[in-house]
């Protein structure tokens, strides 16, 4: 059952429920201006994790399959790599390795990821900005070959709906997500519609090169900011200025982002996606066991592919 209400033509893929009328009674809270909710359009600031809230993260993340054949491609070319995680992992195509690593990363062991992170640093030194862009461009014209449909398809259609009806409604769209701020940047304005400039991610650090052509920025194999956790609401707050009163998340590394939204001053809403819908995308919760305690104990709301979701992606 479609949303029946005047929020119907933007939130068509969303179903009537208790969860989609939570998103737009805030909405029209905030927006009401002269209630005792109402916040100033500069203000309406939200923020969306984005690997498994705005699009796939299932079986591994995109991200990480950008990754591993950048990290296949070293192993190929130097054996003595082969034998050595991550190369191992991406050599022999063992996904359930590098697939662990970020889940075991949500629990709080992060010895598999240091030694992802790693090999991360390693795999792109030396490269220039535009080179990885292009790179990562390029791999988001693939495939995702367990849901059979193209990278850049992955999209949930509902938060792409969100965002346009948040926008609608005088509120700043932000992705603040714990992968790689310059691989998602080529293709969020595509895929969301949230320009390069509004996206908060991790990092590697950068230096400046002088050449003919005004000077180019190249990756050292240093690492930035890993943004995840409590480095989240830090590096909210450092790019925009701003605390969101909406977040979305999805794991146990969005719980300080969730819980940052709103303060002591501003109402809030945080919503917290649960995959549960094994026929159309995927079910799990490994990874936000936290996250959904901490939902049920503050009472965000949850929001059920299964459940929430008359359709998942563009085509349904």
């Amino acid at each position: 059952m479609a949303v029946p209400d005047q929020a119907s033509a933007s939130l068509a893929s969303w179903n009537d429920t208790a969860a989609t009328k939570a998103i737009v009674e805030f909405v029209e809270r905030v927006t009401n201006e002269g209630g005792p909710d109402y916040v100033p359009p500069a203000e309406r600031v939200a923020v969306f994790d984005n690997d498994g809230t705005l699009w796939c993260e299932k079986p591994i993340q995109i991200e990480v399959g950008f990754i591993l054949k950048r990290l296949a491609e070293m192993a190929a070319a130097d054996v003595a790599l082969q034998d050595r995680q991550p190369w191992k992992a991406a050599h022999e195509r063992d996904y359930a390795w590098l697939g662990n690593a970020i889940t075991k990363h949500y629990h709080g062991d992060d010895s598999d990821v240091k030694v992802l992170m790693a090999g991360i640093l390693r795999a792109f030194a030396g490269m220039t900005v535009e080179e990885y862009a292009a790179a990562a461009d390029e791999f988001l014209h693939g495939r995702h070959q367990t849901i059979d449909r193209k990278f850049r398809e992955c999209g949930y259609l509902p938060m792409i709906e969100l965002l346009r009806y948040l926008e609608a409604n005088g509120f700043s769209t932000f992705i603040a997500s714990g992968g790689d701020r310059d691989f998602m940047r080529p293709v969020t304005d595509e895929i969301y519609g949230v320009p390069a400039e509004r996206v908060i991610g991790s990092s590697n650090a950068l230096t400046y090169q002088e050449d003919e052509q005004g000077g180019t920025l190249v990756y050292l194999e240093q690492p930035d900011v890993f943004d995840d956790g409590p480095i989240k609401p830090v590096r909210i707050w450092s790019r925009i200025g701003r605390r969101p009163i909406l977040a979305a998340g999805n794991s146990n590394g969005d719980i300080p982002m969730l819980r940052y939204a709103g303060g002591p001053s501003r109402p809030a809403l945080r919503l917290l996606l649960l995959h549960d819908d094994a026929d159309r995308e995927f079910e799990y919760t490994a990874g936000a066991e936290k996250s959904l305690e901490v939902a049920a104990q503050e009472g965000w709301t949850v929001v059920s592919i299964r459940q929430d979701w008359a359709n998942v992606f563009t085509d349904g």
